[in-house]
């Protein structure tokens, strides 16, 4: 099977199964552009294990498909990028990682599909250790804001290997006066289930930014306080 014969397998079997009642339910999760199908998850997945089964597909097969199933802008092809590579995860590499981190560039459009990579592959990258955090760098000043969101939601399970958060602190700092609303989002997120872990770590940075950065970091990261601890970090007029 050449990559143009799996691209236009997946297209053809999107398109048979699409269903409008089920873009319309899920489009309200997303702003702006959300351009789908409308298929299951099960969908999807019945159809990668049965390509996986019946093709001749590997992991170098999968990196010839991905761009033109990412540059459609379609949900559920880039879903079918982001899964075949899943299913691959055991021959993950150093060099896999590099092909892969430009993936955001091509079509990564959305936080779901960046949050799958955040809590999924990257967790593949990390566990195996392929690679750490610091490989994230540049990603901080990336033109992408999903592939910005990327690298607090990243580091949210690595919270658990650890008691020092500094370093972490340290490395999200850049993104703090991110444009971004959904980069805010991930943010909080991160800075919330860190406050969970470590409080005594975690609020000297919030207060440190609390007059600074963008409030909806501190409506997510402070949504597990009390009144009382939240109203510590009100801007101040």
């Amino acid at each position: 099977m050449t990559h143009l014969e799996l691209f236009k397998e997946i297209d053809d079997f999107c398109r048979a199964n699409g269903n409008e009642a089920i873009v319309k339910k899920y489009a309200r999760y997303f702003k702006g552009d959300y351009t789908a199908f409308g298929l299951t998850l099960e969908q999807t997945n019945s159809k990668i294990k049965s390509l996986l089964e019946d093709a001749d597909i590997d992991l170098n097969l999968v990196f010839r498909t991905a761009p033109l199933l990412l540059r459609t802008g379609k949900y559920e092809e880039t879903s079918f990028a982001l899964h075949l590579l899943m299913s691959f995860k055991k021959e993950f590499s150093k060099e896999t990682f590099h092909k892969f981190e430009c993936w955001f560039e091509t079509g990564i459009t959305n936080w779901a599909h960046s949050d799958f990579i955040s809590g999924e592959i990257m967790q593949v990258f990390f566990k195996k250790e392929i690679i750490t955090y610091h490989e994230l760098d540049k990603w901080r000043a990336a033109k992408n804001k999903f592939q910005r969101r990327a690298v607090p939601v990243s580091l949210i399970k690595e919270l658990k290997k650890t008691s020092d958060y500094q370093p972490y602190l340290d490395f999200i700092e850049p993104l703090m006066m991110d444009p971004e609303r959904e980069v805010h989002q991930g943010l909080g997120w991160f800075l919330r289930e860190a406050w969970k872990r470590q409080s005594s770590q975690v609020e000297p940075f919030l207060y440190k930014w609390k007059n600074k950065a963008p409030r909806l970091i501190f409506q997510y990261a402070t949504e597990k306080m009390t009144p009382a601890e939240k109203q510590r970090y009100r801007k101040e007029k």
